[in-house]
């Protein structure tokens, strides 16, 4: 399968003005790689045809500002193996806690300190490594609250992904977990990521929305990392799923974005606790209900 790559690379200054763009647009293949060392960054994303490539660079392409970028974009086709290779220099392994988050590239030579878990992690075109800091606050915030909480609640994961999420949190012992994806790329990859850990069937992948993904579900903890303007636009939905004392997780929140995001959903939850963290300059959210 031939997959199409674009990119142009970007002014290192003009990173954090990009990612608050993306964080308002619901393109989800295009992301921002930076090389701090060198001083340099591409702004980069995989498509599965020439003209969804060429879209994508057309809707986004008139919210930047033309001094921004570096070089003229480009868009190669790259071959199964071509394409393979160019999206791991994008992955690294990592940890938090007693689990570990590994390409499973990495099979054959990573090595599993004793008494800890690892999930192996397959990403292809959907997104979800971890690496990014999105990413990393909804899972260490998981990790602490499967410590602190025990694990016997129900998980729902809204904007699945590569199925990081939802496949950590059978990794640390839940045993009700259901995740959505309103594309049918991502949850087909959360499905495989779920057989390369030998946990098929043991998360429900469904293809849904901030609408029907919650249909006749409700979960003790409810996880979506999303960008901030669609979070507050469904906030009814997402706090509808939260069973009584559950908690719900946001992120893909621009640290800028955190007061606006905040007012949003205290304004509808009386009597909930609320508490959020800064990771680079992206926050989170955490909502705990009475």
């Amino acid at each position: 399968m031939a997959v199409f790559e674009f990119k142009v690379e970007v002014a290192l200054g003009a990173v954090p003005a990009i990612e608050e763009l993306l964080a308002e647009h619901e393109e989800q293949h295009l992301m921002v790689i930076e090389d701090k060392p060198s001083g340099r960054a591409w702004l980069t994303g995989y498509y599965q045809s020439r003209a969804a490539t060429q879209a994508a660079w057309q809707r986004f392409a008139v919210a930047l500002d033309p001094e921004w970028l570096a070089t003229e974009p480009g868009i190669s086709e790259l071959a199964d193996k071509d394409w393979k290779e160019s999206y791991k220099e994008h992955f690294k392994a990592w940890q938090f806690g007693r689990l570990h988050w590994v390409p499973v590239w990495e099979r054959e030579t990573f090595k599993l300190p004793a008494g800890e878990q690892v999930l192996w992690l397959d990403p292809g075109m959907a997104f979800g490594t971890g690496n990014h800091e999105t990413t990393r606050l909804v899972v260490e915030r998981l990790v602490k609250l499967a410590a602190k909480c025990g694990v016997n609640g129900r998980v729902i994961d809204a904007g699945c992904g590569s199925g990081i999420l939802a496949l950590s949190a059978v990794k640390l012992g839940y045993a009700r977990v259901a995740a959505f994806d309103n594309d049918e790329l991502s949850v087909d990859v959360s499905r495989e990521n779920a057989e390369l850990n030998g946990l098929a069937g043991r998360a429900d992948f469904y293809v849904g929305d901030l609408i029907t993904g919650f249909v006749g579900r409700q979960a003790e903890l409810v996880l979506a990392n999303i960008q901030a303007d669609v979070l507050m636009k469904f906030a009814p939905e997402l706090l509808a799923a939260v069973a009584p004392e559950g908690v719900l997780v946001l992120s893909g929140i621009l640290a800028s974005e955190l007061a606006q995001v905040r007012t949003a959903f205290e304004r509808l939850t009386p009597g909930w606790t609320a508490d959020s963290r800064v990771m680079g300059e992206w926050s989170d959210l955490v909502l705990t209900r009475a």
